[in-house]
C-alpha cells in the first residue's frame, strides 16, 4: 500500500542566509548572494569567471572533536543542517537509532578541498612528505562522506543512500527518500545535499565555457536566467536537509507539517552527457505528474533549474511550456544563489516551501529582457502575493539525469 509522505522539518545554509527570516527577507527584497571569487592562489587567477554564490557569514559548528576529524568542509555543512532538522523534528533518540529512520544525502564529489591536498602530496611532495596524508583523509574526501558522517554523528542505523549525480544530487536524494517511505521501506528519511566552496568546480565549468564572465565587476547582476544577456552559470555553495515522514505517523505525534511530497520522477536522456534534451526533460515532468496523479493545471509554481546557460534555459522553457503551458508562475532561484551544485534541489525545495507558507512568490533576479525563445512562459516579474498549492522543483544534471519533485503546501495538507 502506498503511503503519504510529508516534510516535518527543514534547514538550509545558503548564499542568501541560514535562518528562515533572513532568507525570506532577501527573497522579498531581491538581494543576491553572488560575490567576487576569493583569491586562493594560482588556480583562481587562471579562471575567467570571477564570481561565486558565497556563504559569507560565520556559522558556529559545535561538533565534538572525534566527529570533526572525519569531516571535510562539505560534511560540516551536511551535519549542521542535519542536526538542525533532527533538533526541530522532536524525534526521540530511540526512534533516530531504531533503524526506522534512514539517510539519503549526497554531494557532487565529496570534499574537493581535501582531495586536492591529497593529490598535491602524492604528485608534488611524495618523497619528503608522504606522511602528511592523514589516516582519515579518505573518510573526509570520499563521495559518500556527507551521508555517513551524518549517520555516525546522530546514531542513525537505517538505510543509507548516497547520491552523487551533480546538479540532481539532493533532489534525487529527496525523491529516493520519498519512495523509501511511500513503499514502506522506512518510516522516516533525512534527505538533502551539500557542496563546499571550491574553485575547482568553477574551473571545470569555466573550461566548458559555461560560466558567467561578463559581470565579474558587478557580481549581483549575474546569473541571469531566461534573460537575453545571460552568459552562463555561477557556481555556489551551501547545504540543505529535510525530514520526510509517513503522514499518519507524523500526524499522530503532532508534528508540524510543512509540506507534502506528492510526486517524484527521475530519468535519463539516454544520449549526450552535457547538452540538455527536450524529450528527456519533458518526459520527466510528465512522469512526476503521473506519479502524483495530478493534471498539469494543478501546478501553480515552477521552480526552474534555470542555470542561465545559453541552451539550457531555452530547452527547459520549451519543456515547461509543452507540459504546463503558460499557467504556472516560473522563477529561477539560482539568480539569488548561484548554482549550488549538489545541494540546489534541496535548497530550492525549501525556498518554495517558505514562499508557499508565507503566501508570496519571488521573481527571477536580473530578468531585465526575456529571451525571445523563453517568452512563452509566465515569468514572475516581481514579488507577488500567491496562494500556490502545488510547486514543481526541477533539476537537470550532467550525464543526462533529470528530476522533478512535486510538493504541496503545508497549508493544503
Amino acid at each position: 500500500m502506498k503511503r503519504r509522505v510529508v516534510i516535518t522539518a527543514c534547514s538550509a545554509i545558503t548564499p542568501i542566509g541560514y535562518d528562515k527570516a533572513t532568507i525570506l527577507d532577501n527573497l522579498r527584497n531581491g538581494r543576491s548572494g553572488i560575490r567576487p571569487l576569493r583569491d586562493d592562489g594560482l588556480l583562481s587567477r587562471r579562471i575567467h569567471s570571477q564570481v561565486f554564490g558565497t556563504v559569507d557569514y560565520p556559522i558556529d559548528f559545535q561538533f565534538k572533536r572525534h566527529f570533526r576529524k572525519t569531516m571535510g568542509p562539505v560534511a560540516f555543512y551536511a551535519c549542521q543542517v542535519a542536526g538542525d532538522v533532527l533538533a526541530r523534528s522532536g524525534l526521540s533518540q530511540e526512534f533516530i537509532s531504531s533503524g526506522r529512520l534512514g539517510v539519503a544525502f549526497g554531494s557532487t564529489h565529496g570534499s574537493p578541498t581535501v582531495q586536492r591536498d591529497i593529490y598535491r602530496t602524492f604528485f608534488q611532495e611524495l618523497d619528503s612528505k608522504f606522511s602528511t596524508i592523514g589516516s582519515v583523509d579518505y573518510l573526509r574526501s570520499m563521495v559518500h562522506t556527507t551521508a555517513v558522517n551524518i549517520t555516525r554523528m546522530f546514531g542513525i542505523t537505517g538505510r543509507v543512500i548516497a547520491s552523487s549525480t551533480a546538479c540532481t544530487t539532493s533532489s534525487q536524494s529527496i525523491g529516493f527518500g520519498y519512495e523509501m517511505i511511500k513503499y514502506g521501506m522506512q518510516d522516516a528519511m533525512l534527505c538533502g545535499g551539500a557542496d563546499e566552496y571550491d574553485t575547482t568546480t568553477v574551473a571545470v565549468f569555466d573550461n566548458l565555457l559555461a560560466c558567467s564572465v561578463n559581470y565579474n565587476q558587478t557580481p549581483q547582476r549575474t546569473p541571469r536566467p531566461f534573460d537575453r544577456d545571460r552568459d552562463g552559470l555561477v557556481v555556489g555553495e551551501g547545504g540543505a536537509a529535510v525530514l520526510l515522514e509517513e503522514y499518519e505517523s507524523a500526524r499522530r505525534r503532532g508534528a508540524e507539517i510543512l509540506a507534502e511530497i506528492v510526486g517524484f520522477s527521475c530519468n535519463n536522456n539516454g544520449g549526450d552527457m552535457i547538452l540538455p534534451n527536450l524529450d528527456g526533460i519533458t518526459a520527466t515532468l510528465r512522469l512526476a505528474l503521473q506519479d502524483a496523479a495530478l493534471p498539469a493545471e494543478a501546478v501553480d509554481f515552477v521552480s526552474a533549474h534555470a542555470t542561465a546557460t545559453k541552451m539550457g534555459d531555452v530547452i527547459e522553457a520549451q519543456a515547461i511550456a509543452a507540459v504546463y503551458g503558460d499557467r504556472p508562475h516560473v522563477s529561477g532561484m539560482k539568480s539569488y544563489l548561484g548554482h549550488t551544485m549538489g545541494t540546489c534541489g534541496a535548497i530550492e525545495l525549501i525556498l518554495a516551501i517558505y514562499m508557499m507558507e508565507q503566501g508570496f512568490l519571488a521573481p527571477t533576479l536580473n530578468l531585465d529582457n526575456v529571451d525571445e525563445r523563453c517568452r512563452m512562459l509566465r515569468h514572475t516579474p516581481a514579488v507577488i502575493d500567491s496562494d500556490a498549492a502545488i510547486a514543481a522543483i526541477q533539476n537537470f544534471a550532467f550525464g543526462g539525469v533529470n528530476t522533478c519533485l512535486l510538493v504541496k503546501s503545508g497549508k493544503r495538507v
